[in-house]
């Protein structure tokens, strides 16, 4: 119970932090493109990692038949998910961003069956199937530009990567740190990224750099929203199984719409609002299944 009960604190903090990282993705993509963005904040979240190690007193020795899951890691969730998803909320707003990928805790649910062989239920399978109604509408809404719908289907690849991810921590021993775990991820995605950026990365305006809002937003996204977030999330996962975390996805829409609609003043439309009924009716249903 002591252990359910702090997975699920780590959890839901994690989720709380990535809800107010939209907000600061949204605010931040208006000067640095989604790539050099994502390569940017890993140079801070290593470092702040590394930091952390190394007064911690990590051990950073790792068996030679778990690299490969962690390389896997790194490359879907670290770099395909975390790309997809800033892309997508640049091209959409702050609330569908946290709105479609709060649909991970249901794909969770198929990759934890196919993957752990966990138990598939008619209550999950019923989840899955509203989650996915629900992400639909959101992506088609009749009154959007193709920039939004794009978004929309780019954050849906961000949910169905993170989802993945999330699984495959799952394939790691419980005993190993989470510390070191998300810094070799961390380093797998920003060796794949950074072939990539260093091309564009004159591109960028320096100038623009320098304004505290801009540099705060990376230093957030590096150490609180990468660093932070990552490490919780993962600690949480290995406390609980892999359907029954994902839920906790749920703050993370909530918080990214309130922080949406009180900072950036996005509005919030009906069709958005039965989408996202359905999405969290269908994370509902995980919430209440029965082991």
């Amino acid at each position: 119970m002591k252990n359910t009960l702090l997975g699920s604190l780590y959890l839901i903090l994690a989720s709380s932090i990535w809800g107010g990282m939209y907000v600061v993705v949204k605010v931040v993509v208006s000067v640095i493109p989604p790539l050099e963005l994502v390569w940017m904040r890993y140079l801070v979240a290593i470092v702040s990692l590394l930091v952390i190690g190394f007064i911690t007193r990590q051990k950073w020795r790792i068996e030679k038949r778990y690299v490969l899951i962690i390389i896997a890691i790194g490359i879907i969730g670290n770099a395909i998910s975390i790309v997809a998803q800033e892309t997508g909320t640049m091209l959409s707003t702050a609330q569908m961003g946290a709105i479609i990928t709060s649909s991970t805790p249901t794909f969770m649910v198929i990759f934890a069956r196919l993957i752990l062989k966990e138990r598939m239920t008619l209550k999950k399978g019923i989840s899955v199937c509203l989650a996915t109604i629900g992400v639909l509408l959101i992506v088609g809404i009749s009154d959007v530009n193709m920039s939004s719908t794009l978004g929309g289907i780019a954050l849906l690849i961000a949910a169905l990567t993170w989802a993945l991810m999330s699984v495959l921590v799952k394939l790691l021993p419980s005993d190993y740190s989470q510390i070191v775990v998300t810094t070799y991820s961390i380093s797998v995605a920003l060796v794949v990224v950074t072939p990539f950026v260093l091309p564009r990365l004159h591109e960028i305006n320096i100038s623009q750099l320098t304004h505290p809002t801009i540099w705060g937003g990376i230093l957030y996204l590096g150490i609180v929203s990468t660093a932070g977030g990552f490490l919780l999330w993962n600690r949480g996962l290995q406390m609980l199984n892999a359907s029954s975390g994902g839920i906790f996805f749920f703050f993370q829409p909530m918080v990214g719409t309130i922080l949406g609609w009180l900072i950036l003043g996005e509005t919030i439309g009906i069709t958005f609002w039965i989408g996202s009924i359905l999405i969290l009716t269908g994370v509902l249903f995980v919430i209440i299944e029965k082991k």
